[in-house]
């Protein structure tokens, strides 16, 4: 997804090429069809973090393109276990496989075949093979007394929503609270393991999501934005705003709160930062260096752009928001039933079309109006203030940009998981289609 490949670039995915042009205002992601991956011209953290020796280690779901030349074994990762791609299914061998999990670059198996999860019970052992592979590598890197990177990425809350047996059931908040249980209870385990290591005082641990939760996926699969309006997949606080702690025992205040505007784009900047390695200076990178934020509380002055494909939806600056473009999802998708904002539909704001508001965007006070219900009214000095102010950086933002060459504009059934590297070891490769390229289908 666009948020991982921003992680992992600290840029934009419309400079990154984590996009796609093939439709007005899309959310392309990489399914199993995806032609696509990261392109080879961008520099992710883990190989600029060689320079100081550092290893580094992804857990979990990768998301940056499943064909061999996009894995993250490929783009500067030491070792890998986890997945390509969500874990979607289960699928049958025919028409679709099911997704593999990797042990470093040799797939182990399948979801749903060699790693079981239960659709009907929502139990799996995901979480906590991620997690013991998780302790066991910190403690090799402590041992071993090297600098480590790891990246820890489950994806439990992921409809189909799984937990293990210990956690099913245990929540007020139906499966995927069980799910979110389990992962706290996990992130436990990990800073317990680096206290009980003796390496939690020079260890860095930053935990956030990569979007909000999704709230069409039901009652049993969704989980709740609170008071932010709407879902994973729109520009809405409710898809963008994410919970996010930062750890550091004897560098980071415990207890404090920050009001700095971050992204996950930030990361990328303050790790390299924290780890005395300074950032390629042959492009342009979004992410700032939060050190001061983390280490002094200071505040940084920041915009946060939203986009959904290469359209600039909106704008945050400070405590308002500048809406250019609205939209939900489609009236075709809405009356099917798929619903991005249910129990929310604020009118003339969640709107079913495509609607643009270039000339006079809707302007929202975040701290007093969390929602976005209630837009400031054009006739005020603070709406005139506010506009002049966004004006200058939206326009600054558009003289610079210089879109990268979208990655998810091509599908093939051709280039799913049908045999992925070591499937012969397992006996688990299966006969690819003939290729037969198409634009891919984004529908929101």
């Amino acid at each position: 997804m666009g948020t991982r490949a921003a992680l992992l670039t600290g840029r934009l995915p419309v400079r990154n090429g984590f996009y796609t042009t093939n439709a007005h205002a899309r959310n392309a992601y990489t399914p199993q069809e995806i032609v696509g991956g990261i392109s080879p011209d961008e520099i992710l953290l883990p190989e600029l973090l060689k320079k100081k020796d550092y290893v580094s280690k992804i857990i979990g779901k990768w998301h940056l393109g499943h064909r061999t030349q996009y894995l993250p074994l490929k783009h500067g990762f030491d070792e890998w276990f986890g997945s390509p791609n969500c874990h979607f299914g289960p699928y049958n061998n025919s028409v679709c496989p099911n997704i593999p999990v990797y042990n470093n670059s040799e797939m182990k198996g399948r979801y749903y075949e060699e790693f079981e999860i239960n659709v009907k019970t929502g139990e799996s052992n995901l979480t906590q093979i991620y997690l013991k592979a998780s302790l066991d590598f910190i403690s090799q890197q402590a041992v071993a007394q090297r600098p480590f990177f790891l990246y820890w990425a489950p994806d439990a809350t992921h409809a189909p929503v799984y937990a293990s047996k210990r956690f099913l059931g245990k929540s007020q908040r139906g499966r995927y609270g069980d799910a979110m249980m389990e992962l706290d209870d996990s992130i436990g385990q990990i800073l317990a393991h680096l206290v009980s290591l003796g390496i939690h005082n020079k260890t860095l641990v930053f935990f956030t999501s990569d979007n909000g939760a999704a709230v069409m996926s039901g009652p049993l699969q969704s989980g709740s934005n609170g008071p932010f309006l709407c879902g994973k997949e729109t520009t809405f606080e409710g898809g963008m705003r994410e919970p996010a702690i930062a750890w550091w025992p004897g560098r980071i205040p415990a207890g404090t709160v920050s009001y700095q505007l971050g992204s996950v784009m930030d990361l990328f900047t303050t790790s390299l930062s924290v780890a005395g390695v300074l950032p390629p200076d042959d492009r342009v990178i979004d992410g700032l260096d939060l050190s001061p934020v983390l280490f002094n509380n200071s505040l940084l002055d920041r915009p946060i752009f939203y986009y959904r494909g290469n359209q600039l939806m909106a704008v945050r600056i400070g405590q308002y928001k500048a809406h250019y473009w609205t939209w939900s999802n489609s009236w075709e998708e809405f009356n099917k039933g798929i619903n991005f904002c249910p129990g929310q539909e604020v009118p003339g704001v969640t709107t079913h079309t495509q609607e643009e508001h270039t000339m006079q965007p809707l302007i929202f006070h975040l701290g007093q109006d969390p929602g976005e219900r209630y837009p400031i009214s054009v006739e005020s000095k603070e709406y005139r203030d506010v506009l002049r102010r966004v004006t200058a950086v939206v326009e600054q933002h558009q003289k610079d940009l210089i879109p990268g060459m979208p990655q998810l504009n091509m599908c093939d059934l051709a280039v799913m998981n049908w045999s992925p590297p070591g499937c012969e070891q397992l006996g688990k490769c299966l006969k690819a289609p003939e290729s037969n390229p198409w634009k891919c289908d984004w529908p929101h």
